[in-house]
Parts: C-alpha cells; structure tokens; sequence
C-alpha cells in the first residue's frame, strides 16, 4: 500500500463520485432497467466514522437512484451534501466548497472518468481508483491500490482520518 504524497492535515473535506468509485464500474441493472449498484462495507465504516468524527462528506454524481442517495445518508453524510444526477460536476463542487468557505486546498476529490476531470483539476488533493480512466490517472495526486468499489474510499478516508489523529481515537470509532 502507498501513502499519499499530500499534507493531509490540510484536508477539511472529501468528496466522492460513486460509479467506479464507491461502487464497482459493473452496474447490474434490474428487470425494471434501474441500475443496481455494489457497495463496499469497509468504504462505509470509514465513511461513517469520518461523518461521526465531524469531518465534512459530500457525493458528487450522475446517477439518480433513490437507494444510492439512502445508502449515504445512512452513512452520516447530510442531504445538501448529496448531489445526483450532477451533470456538470464542476457546478456542484464549487457549491459545495463555497457553502462551507472552503479552499481547493483542503478538499480531496476520488473520480474514476472523464465527468470527474473539471474538479479533479480544480482540487487540492485530487484521487483516484486503480482502474481509473488513463486520463484521470494522468491528473491525480494519488492513485488508490484498490479499484473501484473495492476498497478505494477506505484507502483514502482512513489515511486522512490517521494523520489528522481521528482514525479508532476514541469509543466511537467501535459502532454504528
């Protein structure tokens, strides 16, 4: 496993895509043709932890489904924070860094594609999975060990939640 290359106690915000992300980039779809996606149980305990432990979480994308919005608030992140159906996630990025007064420096982004480029550009700490486009590879600060849905937002959550002495400090680091 690496380590980021990035002062991680700079980082107040992470933000994720989800297909090829936080979910495998291999949608199953049901017989109704709603996507079906995969979701990482150790991504979701880090995720947990880092809303339990204060630190701001925000979804950034174009899938639309309902489930894919419960999943995250189940998390802890907060509804503002949760943008489907992002078009032009650019848009959405800048909404939410200006919401919280916040820099491009202390916002960490994982994006897998072509849709994540803008913000991937645009970030301090810009991510990504293993499996990513070759053109997100070529922008990224840090490239992930795992694919995609297979470990990347523990990779990265966990690393800042350690630096930033967040990572099992406490008792709530031992529930749901």
């Amino acid at each position: 496993m690496s380590t980021i290359n990035y002062d991680l106690k700079k980082i107040r915000a992470l933000l994720f895509d989800v297909d090829g992300v936080l979910s495998a980039n291999v949608i199953p779809m049901s017989s109704e043709g709603e996507p079906m996606r995969t979701v990482n149980i150790k991504d979701g305990y880090s995720l947990h932890l880092a809303a339990k432990m204060g630190v701001l979480l925000g979804i950034i994308t174009g899938g639309r489904t309902e489930a894919v919005r419960r999943r995250f608030l189940s998390l802890g992140l907060k509804e503002e924070n949760i943008y489907l159906g992002s078009s032009v996630k650019i848009h959405d990025y800048r909404d939410f860094r200006d919401r919280y007064g916040l820099c491009d420096e202390e916002i960490l982004y994982v994006g897998d594609d072509i849709p994540d480029l803008e913000v991937m550009r645009t970030c301090g700490l810009p991510c990504c999975p293993r499996d990513a486009a070759p053109e997100v590879k070529a922008v990224a600060r840090y490239i992930s060990y795992a694919d995609g849905g297979y470990g990347v937002g523990r990779d990265v959550v966990e690393q800042v939640l350690k630096v930033q002495g967040l990572w099992m400090a406490d008792e709530r680091a031992f529930g749901w």
